[in-house]
């Protein structure tokens, strides 16, 4: 048992720093291509089809949408953690680091837990009360490059809005994930989020336009390869595992270390450095974010 937890923990590490891994790659496809969106649909149709061939494996089909609210569900998914989410992910990174953007997109606990307060679902103590405030002043110092009021000052630029948009786009797909895990299993949701996504994607990229998959260098796509196996059907399937032999709060506190491991990689493989006080205000969001998302021991 112990050998196996301790496998488990393994898991959780490995699948963080795959995610913190994304934005590196995230910010190699933003850098070098003007129209990233056809790059982002193949991520998910990729993504799709290894975690639907697990599916197949494991179950031996794939659950069909029964009702129009089912349906709803997948669109919504869709729309919400993949279109959307990438929208703001990708275009965002043409303008700000990778390792700020990860520092910035670690306030999505928080965000979650306020939103659940709001709409009734959870309550509102004082410890998460005071885990939000430090946690949003640290983002507000993270957004602002070093100043916390950057952002009421209406000086902070549209890479940094994209962001946040990252953060509310993840918080809603979060919610509607949730009432799909009702319908489906947590495989079927990322298989059908990841198809309903990327053909949201795909329209996108042909209005866009600009797609010649041939012209693109092999760090573009080494990138999308690694977003699809690793950022999204390895790491999301590792996840939902540990969620499930350790508890979603007990798994959850792991993804504090996706903003450390993208500021270290984003150091190691591209040379950024972040500022002294943008590094202080993503320690000051991970300490909130711990604090908002810690759970009291009991007897």
């Amino acid at each position: 048992m112990a050998a196996s937890r301790r496998l488990t923990y393994l898991k959780l590490v490995v699948a963080m720093a795959m995610w913190g891994g994304t934005w590196i790659a995230g910010r190699i496809i933003a850098q070098e291509l003007s129209a990233p969106l056809a790059v982002a649909a193949l991520r998910f149709v990729l993504a799709g089809l290894v975690v639907g061939g697990a599916l197949m494996l494991g179950e031996g089909r794939l659950p069909w949408p029964e009702t129009r609210g089912d349906w709803g569900l997948v669109w919504g998914l869709g729309f919400f953690g993949i279109f959307l989410y990438g929208l703001c992910f990708f275009f965002g990174l043409q303008h700000i680091a990778a390792g700020r953007g990860a520092l910035v997109v670690a306030l999505n606990p928080v965000v979650i837990v306020l939103l659940a307060w709001l709409t009734g679902r959870e309550a509102m103590s004082p410890r998460k009360a005071l885990g939000c405030l430090i946690a949003t002043a640290g983002c507000l110092t993270v957004i602002g490059n070093g100043d916390p009021l950057a952002l009421l000052r209406g000086t902070i630029g549209i890479g940094e809005w994209l962001i946040l948009g990252c953060v509310l786009s993840w918080s809603a797909y979060t919610f509607i994930g949730w009432r799909a895990t009702h319908r489906f299993s947590a495989q079927a949701t990322t298989f059908y989020a990841s198809f309903s996504g990327a053909v949201l994607l795909a329209l996108a990229a042909m209005i866009q336009g600009d797609i010649d998959p041939a012209a693109w260098s092999w760090r573009v796509w080494a990138s999308m390869v690694f977003l699809a196996v690793f950022g999204t059907a390895i790491a999301y399937t590792w996840f939902t595992a540990a969620v499930h032999a350790l508890g979603a709060g007990q798994a959850s506190v792991f993804i504090n270390l996706v903003p450390v491991f993208a500021v270290l990689q984003a150091a190691l493989l591209l040379d950024e450095r972040l500022a002294p006080s943008v590094l202080g205000g993503g320690l000051l969001v991970i300490a909130g974010v711990w604090l908002t998302t810690r759970k009291k021991e009991t007897r």
